[in-house]
């Protein structure tokens, strides 16, 4: 029974502690023994970009998407844009056809986001292609710091970073997404510096044309599978932090829920998809990184955070409640308590945004655990449904 504590904790503390601080050390030696690349970098290098949107019914969202992608700073006769709007019919298509700069393409029958991917890359005569969701409003260099890394001919992949629009008092969920995203971006840079960051988010990231290749038509999870298929061919994938998109936090704790579950599905999908990455003797340095920011996280820490609750109580109750194991049970009572506290408090807002940390983590583990059974059951639709977000003006 020690031996499982030990082991359930560990799970734990690696995935969300070790993991972490361990790639920001190597990242700190990694910097101080090599020389940047940056110094040999053209300022002037502009190659022709699509900034490419898959949009379904984002009528609310059209105007200031397109007014925010054409004040971005880049050539404009060398940024192209294409909106996919597969199945919208809430105007969204008729909303863009008045925009002369975008090529619209437009198809009456829904078949999910990479159903509008796979068909929209045709369309693609760029060497760079840069993907967006419609409700993400890009930063005005966001462009050129995403072009300037493909100057590195060993770049597949560019991430950008995701931002959750915070205010001084937040509610639990625009608190603790606004925690989570600063956390990963923390880990992406980190990995991005050593080797390549593991996956990239739909909000904004880019690949180089040609290394793209049709996936299957129910992926739930496009972002993550093209950016590490690309990996696996010897690309890199740079994380580009000055390169960013906002978006509000989901409106409730439902929405959120609802949508990490959808994400959790997809990252069990991806682990059966991207089965090369598990054979360490073929890339090892991004087999380690995968297993470790991603695996581990999706498979074994949540059942770990269950059993070691009751594995701890086992023997704290065996040990007549004196010493260690007490206290580490009492801890967990304490988070247990900050969870309940968060969930009756969930609308409040408070400066205090770390309150509603464990809460966020609960809510996230608990996903994983209803994604899984949904994976299992194959209980999981490839439409996907935006889940409604707070309002960003």
């Amino acid at each position: 029974m020690y031996i499982l504590f030990w082991t359930l904790l560990l799970i734990i503390l690696y995935s969300y502690i070790g993991y972490p601080f361990l790639i920001y050390i190597v990242s700190l030696l990694v910097q101080l023994f090599t020389l940047s690349n940056k110094k040999n970098q053209n300022s002037t290098y502009e190659p022709d970009v699509t900034l490419f949107v898959a949009a379904y019914n984002e009528i609310e969202f059209v105007n200031k998407k397109v007014a925010n992608s054409f004040s971005l700073d880049y050539p404009k006769e060398k940024l192209h844009h294409i909106w996919i709007t597969d199945g919208s019919n809430d105007g969204t298509p008729e909303a863009l056809n008045k925009y002369d700069n975008i090529k619209v393409y437009h198809n009456a029958d829904r078949k999910g986001k990479i159903g509008a991917i796979n068909r929209g890359m045709n369309f693609v005569k760029t060497p760079i292609v840069i993907f967006s969701d419609a409700n993400s409003i890009l930063n005005k260099q966001s462009i050129r710091h995403i072009v300037s890394e493909f100057q590195n001919s060993v770049v597949g992949c560019v991430a950008g970073e995701k931002r959750i629009i915070t205010k001084d008092k937040d509610n639990a969920v625009n608190a603790g997404e606004g925690i989570y995203w600063k956390y990963e971006s923390f880990i992406k840079k980190c990995e991005s510096k050593i080797n390549s960051a593991i996956g990239a988010v739909g909000e904004l990231f880019a690949i180089r044309t040609e290394l793209y290749n049709e996936i299957e038509h129910d992926t739930i999870l496009d972002d993550f599978i093209i950016s590490l298929r690309i990996a696996q061919k010897g690309y890199n994938i740079k994380y580009a932090p000055k390169a960013f998109a906002t978006e509000g936090a989901s409106i409730n704790i439902h929405e959120e829920l609802k949508r990490k579950t959808r994400i959790a599905y997809g990252g069990f999908q991806a682990i059966t998809r991207l089965k090369g990455l598990l054979n360490p003797f073929r890339k090892p340095i991004l087999t380690f990184q995968y297993l470790s920011h991603k695996v581990i996280r999706w498979t074994l820490v949540p059942i770990s955070i269950l059993l070691l609750f009751f594995t701890n109580l086992y023997i704290a109750t065996n040990e007549n409640w004196n010493g260690f194991y007490t206290i580490i049970f009492y801890l967990q009572i304490l988070f247990y308590l900050f969870v309940i506290s968060g969930a009756v408090l969930q609308s409040k807002k408070t400066k205090l945004k770390l309150f509603f940390a464990p809460y966020y983590l609960f809510i996230m583990n608990l996903s994983e655990v209803m994604g899984l059974i949904r994976f299992v059951r194959k209980k999981q639709s490839i439409n996907w449904e935006r889940s409604k977000r707070e309002n960003q003006s």
